[in-house]
């Protein structure tokens, strides 16, 4: 019996090549997206290969939309439709659709988004670990089929893929400095599971302003769990009914911010006379308290925007890996400064 030989696809060019189907489609259509010596490298194969084009895989192509799939942990929060604002700015100008997915800060939602959006042939993905994320394979998947990923915020397998982050450790630090140079003594750190890069990042800078300032680590003052509303108003409670309680507190995140705010009001304490507070949440929300919050402010629409980009290269056929820093800024408002206060 004669041997069947099996059509050469797409795909099988775009495994061969360590990229995405959508690379390779766009060299064999001399698309300027792609670079030249990625256009050869395709053309090479394809000939050697002798692929043949499928017209009317080709035809049900070119009516199709180019989307990406933008997975986030919590998509109500202020931070993440920030983020999902920025991409679509960018995605718009080049005529690409964006679909997101919403892990609920659920490993096996993450998981299950990004096997959709692979089963959905989307040109790339950008995402954001979700708090219960410990397992990556899922992601290891995503490099071995050469889909284009990008990570913001929370971030792993650095040596995979590109990402975007804030400068957690030196805005951690800043505002740790802040809180002890306008009257704080004992400042304590709320944040989210220890695992998670971020909250590394965040932490390490508390430390650092503590370690400059020879104020003694006390781990009695360092809670860090997960990033529940909850959880972290009763942490709060715990730290602040304790036998020498902090007089500042640092949070991580915009839930643990306002979290702490309600549960230092529900004490009957005063914010900052009793408790400083300055937590990483956004410009917007900040100010609808009162007093209003110190806050280091991120620059959420900003690293959306960057985030696409760096997907926009990998689409392209750029297979470095980068790493982008979008800063933070601490703003300073009523819930910090001690010496504000009046007499």
């Amino acid at each position: 019996m004669a041997n069947i030989r099996k059509r050469i696809s797409l795909k099988d060019l775009a495994c061969e090549l360590g990229v995405s189907i959508a690379t390779v489609s766009r060299a064999l259509r001399n698309s300027p997206e792609i670079g030249q010596e990625m256009q050869m490298k395709v053309k090479e194969l394809a000939r050697r290969l002798n692929y043949r084009p499928n017209p009317f895989a080709q035809s049900l192509r070119k009516e199709g939309p180019r989307i990406i799939g933008v997975v986030v942990p919590n998509l109500v929060t202020h931070y993440y439709a920030a983020v999902l604002d920025g991409i679509e700015d960018e995605a718009r100008k080049v005529e690409y659709s964006v679909i997101s997915a919403n892990t609920h800060e659920n490993c096996e939602d993450e998981v299950r988004a990004i096997d959709n959006f692979i089963n959905l042939h989307v040109e790339g993905i950008i995402a954001c670990l979700s708090q219960s994320t410990t397992d990556y394979s899922h992601f290891e998947k995503v490099a071995k089929m050469g889909i284009p990923l990008v990570f913001f915020g929370r971030t792993c397998l650095p040596n995979l893929f590109s990402c975007v982050t804030a400068n957690d450790d030196v805005a951690a630090q800043e505002a740790t400095q802040h809180l002890l140079d306008t009257g704080s003594r004992r400042v304590a750190f709320i944040g989210g599971p220890n695992h998670l890069d971020a909250v590394k990042r965040r932490k390490h800078g508390y430390l650092e302003a503590l370690r400059e300032n020879r104020i003694p680590i006390e781990r009695e003052l360092v809670a860090c769990d997960k990033i529940d509303f909850d959880w972290a108003a009763e942490a709060t409670r715990k730290l602040l009914q304790g036998e020498n309680p902090p007089d500042a507190i640092l949070a991580f995140n915009d839930i643990i911010t306002f979290a702490a705010f309600t549960a230092i009001k529900n004490l009957g304490l005063r914010i900052p006379e009793d408790v400083a507070l300055i937590g990483f949440t956004d410009d917007l929300h900040a100010q609808y308290v009162t007093p209003q919050m110190s806050a280091i402010e991120d620059q959420a629409h900003e690293m959306g925007s960057v985030a696409y980009t760096l997907l926009q290269k990998s689409i392209s056929g750029d297979f470095n890996i980068y790493k982008k820093i979008v800063p933070q800024k601490l703003v300073i408002r009523g819930t910090s400064d001690k010496h504000d206060l009046k007499v």
